[in-house]
């Protein structure tokens, strides 16, 4: 798992083992974002485990599982929400960061701070590919 920041106060990545949670505390952040939804995968340690980790490391811990096809605005509000609330550095994650990235790109479209032209190459900037952020504004720019 190596984080990629964002901004000075929200990183994303991939799935963290349960053994990296501890590291994470100890490297500055103090809340994990998991947007991951539980059996999305064999291995992959499910909210419980890592919610139960957060707290023994000292984190604040937010389950928001999503999916690519599936992301609310409401999600976009509510991660958003944690990012802004938190007390210090957000790491967010899910498989790849793709999803824990389109969330915050989201938000900053919907609220005037980035035009949606400018999704894909910020996405490319940060080695991500934000097409389906890119499509999921084209399905949402009439409502």
């Amino acid at each position: 798992m190596q984080p990629v920041k964002v901004t000075d106060k929200l990183s994303v990545a991939g799935q963290p083992a349960l053994d990296d949670v501890a590291a994470i505390a100890k490297a500055g952040y103090g809340t994990l974002i998991n947007n991951r939804p539980d059996g999305e995968e064999a291995g992959q340690p499910g909210a419980a485990a890592e919610a139960d980790a957060a707290a023994r490391a000292g984190l604040d811990y937010l389950d928001l599982p999503v999916t690519g096809a599936t992301i609310s605005k409401e999600d976009v509000r509510r991660f958003q929400e944690a990012v802004d609330h938190a007390d210090g550095p957000v790491l967010a994650h899910c498989r790849t960061g793709t999803r824990s990235l389109t969330l915050w790109v989201l938000g900053e479209v919907m609220d005037g701070r980035m035009a949606p032209e400018a999704v894909r190459g910020f996405g490319a900037a940060h080695g991500i590919d934000l097409s389906g952020a890119v499509a999921w504004l084209e399905r949402h720019a009439h409502g």
